[in-house]
């Protein structure tokens, strides 16, 4: 899986357009506190990571291509990037962040229940999760077809909804579970915004 994601990173163009960039950004500072420890966990090329700085978070991004972190340290210099394991633990101790923003990252992981475990460790009591992930509503796969969002050879192994994210969440022991859904029209909302705290 690694190689794939190498490969992806290595042909996306160097100007990519961030889906609902002001859709997550907005979530995102409305969420982050000055002075937060905070990961972005799956932190692409940067963008965010950035944005979390700007916001007088000490930030740490992570991801599992060193093509993605190649392009988040040339964009970004003055940053703390690192490699994690894409099956494994992630690199950091227990308790160590305040905060952790996985901006669309939890539909492309095969161990769901690994990932939210880790997720915890690293967060502190009282920390908050935020995350973004596609919405999969009934009307939305009703129209467009379960194909259209689940490829057979795509990277998208799990589809949420409302309900399922917040289940989800609820289920790793995460309290204060608040998910909503943003983007076009009602019923068709196209992305998840959760926050949650441990």
């Amino acid at each position: 899986m690694r190689d794939y994601y190498e490969e992806l990173w290595r042909r996306l163009p160097e100007e990519l357009a961030t889906p609902d960039w002001d859709l997550r950004r907005s979530f995102l500072v409305e969420n982050v506190r000055h002075g937060d420890r905070a990961l972005d966990l799956g932190s692409g090329a940067g963008d965010f990571t950035a944005l979390l700085a700007e916001a007088g978070a000490q930030v740490t991004g992570v991801e599992v291509a060193e093509a993605a972190l190649a392009r988040a340290r040339s964009r970004h210099p003055d940053l703390d990037f690192r490699i994690t394991p894409i099956d494994g633990p992630l690199p950091f101790e227990d308790n160590e962040f305040d905060l952790v923003w996985a901006s669309e990252v939890i539909e492309h992981i095969a161990d769901t229940a690994r990932w939210l475990s880790e997720v915890r460790r690293v967060l502190v009591p009282g920390g908050r999760l935020l995350l973004t992930t596609p919405s999969h509503g009934r009307l939305r796969v009703v129209l467009g077809g379960i194909d259209r969002f689940s490829e057979p050879l795509g990277d998208h192994l799990h589809l949420y909804t409302l309900a399922s994210l917040r289940a989800l969440l609820a289920e790793f022991g995460f309290e204060q579970v608040s998910v909503r859904a943003a983007g076009g029209p009602p019923l068709l909302r196209r992305l998840l915004l959760a926050r949650a705290v441990r």
